[in-house]
């Protein structure tokens, strides 16, 4: 058996913290201000984009802890894969926290329906303006990375939706005041929670292929075992699994049958190359097995 590793890539997670960690300081600091102006505005546009915003900060924040996580070295001795999978659960908590955010918007909304509410749309105006820019500050930053990681693509996608909620305020507050009718506020708001309900199970979706350790994104099993059943001295291959462990780090394992001349050193050379050069994947552990090897059959799953 053996295993090969490609040239080291980085982790994707770590690479981009920084990114992370200045969103995290902007959107931080204006949560407060956006939530002091949604409670004296009485606009509910405003205070579900402020509560949209305290999911960012949560987000960010747990995205921040676990990229630091996910590169320390285990000394417990019971992580093998070491602790790379915190990043996906972090992402994990970015679809809870917009779920959450969403169901608390339209909740609040359809209680609203036929009540009588006043909302002050120059307060909205101002601070769904200065919202925008914070959160267009903070796309510019995370869209870097927002392809390479989960983890960061996570928190891209939460403050897509919150500079979505600020262009949401800016119009709520433009069609209250053009038509002296609040009810834009609240329709505004359910519009609001709908686009983050169903953003959150788009990621949601990915998050638990990775958990429920699918063949990866843009890889195709078949292909693979074909390339791998194509390396000279391969007479079969079985048991090809892949898989993705964090972001950027795929991986996989296979079974490879050799013919009797074959040298084991070089279907493992030629095995590691094709997966590494024509799919992407840098980790892979493979059993080399002679032809009349039948240990295999042995395994009931």
């Amino acid at each position: 058996m053996g295993h090969s590793h490609g040239p080291p890539v980085g982790h994707a997670g770590g690479r981009h913290r920084w990114r992370l960690a200045v969103s995290f300081c902007l959107i931080a600091a204006f949560f407060v201000v956006e939530l002091v102006a949604a409670l004296a505005s009485g606009s509910l546009a405003l205070l579900s984009d402020a509560g949209h915003m305290a999911a960012d900060v949560v987000t960010l924040g747990a995205a921040l802890a676990a990229t630091r996580i996910a590169t320390r070295p285990d000394r417990s001795g019971r992580r093998s894969y070491g602790s790379y999978r915190a990043e996906v659960f972090a992402s994990l908590l970015a679809v809870l926290m917009m779920l959450g955010v969403a169901a608390y918007v339209v909740v609040t909304g359809l209680q609203r329906i036929g009540e009588q509410v006043q909302v002050d749309t120059g307060t909205m105006l101002l601070v769904g303006l200065l919202g925008l820019l914070v959160n267009l500050a903070a796309l510019a930053l995370l869209h870097g990375g927002s392809r390479e990681s989960l983890n960061v693509k996570g928190a891209y996608l939460e403050v897509l939706a919150d500079t979505l909620g600020s262009v949401g305020v800016l119009v709520a507050a433009w069609l209250v005041g053009l038509t002296g009718s609040a009810v834009w506020d609240t329709v505004v708001a359910l519009a609001i929670g709908v686009f983050v309900a169903v953003r959150a199970v788009v990621l949601g979706r990915e998050v638990f292929a990775v958990l429920g350790q699918h063949v990866p994104e843009g890889l195709d099993l078949d292909a693979v075992t074909a390339d791998l059943a194509a390396v000279r001295g391969v007479r079969d291959v079985h048991d090809v699994h892949l898989w993705t462990l964090t972001s950027g780090m795929n991986v996989a394992t296979a079974h490879l049958v050799t013919e009797d001349v074959a040298s084991s050193h070089a279907v493992l050379d030629g095995a590691r190359d094709v997966l590494r050069d024509r799919h992407g994947i840098a980790h892979a552990t493979l059993q080399v097995e002679p032809r009349d090897h039948e240990g295999c059959a042995d395994v009931g799953w």
